[in-house]
């Protein structure tokens, strides 16, 4: 695992997200993350917007990649880091391909949502934040949904789920994303 004052100090070897060292003048997510920091570069406080660019060409924001904008824009890494783990709109591990927020907020939670979120947890078999080895699925657990009426709520990805006082119905609910 490389840690902060690894990268801050450079003591470690840089991998592709493959875990190889490819040259990252060949990896057209960098062609093309360098491409928008080049056409940016002029203006003032990118460093957000960089960021923000990177999470969506890259899916997430590992160190390489922070290291990557650091040295293209000169801001250093500790502050990217900072910024990548302070803001929720950021990922520093890669996410799954289906979003599965369980909605905490009062209404849900009076409702049942934990045992929504155990019936996830144990059907995915993976933790709060985590993302299953084959990469589908992501689970976190948020806040108002919005849809009080209908706690307790899941969402996946855009769809909503509600009602879900009888938690037997979520193993088919996450079938429908596994094909």
């Amino acid at each position: 695992m490389t840690h902060l004052s690894q990268v801050i100090k450079g003591d470690f070897e840089m991998q592709n997200d493959c875990g190889c060292n490819c040259n990252k003048t060949e990896d057209k997510r960098y062609m093309e993350l360098k491409a928008y920091i080049d056409s940016v570069k002029d203006s003032e406080g990118i460093t957000m917007t960089v960021l923000q660019e990177a999470q969506r060409i890259f899916g997430y924001l590992p160190l390489e990649v922070q290291k990557f904008i650091s040295e293209n824009i000169g801001v250093p890494i500790a502050e990217l880091y900072g910024i990548a783990t302070f803001y929720s709109q950021f990922a520093i591990t890669p996410k799954g391909k289906h979003h599965v927020g369980i909605c905490l907020g009062t209404a849900c939670y009076v409702r049942g949502a934990q045992k929504v979120m155990d019936k996830v947890v144990e059907e995915l078999n993976i933790g709060v934040g985590e993302t299953t080895q084959d990469g589908l699925f992501t689970i976190d657990a948020t806040r108002c949904l919005g849809c009080c009426g209908l706690a307790p709520v899941m969402m996946i990805d855009d769809d909503v789920y509600g009602k879900l006082d009888n938690v037997d119905v979520i193993p088919a609910i996450l079938e429908k994303y596994r094909g």
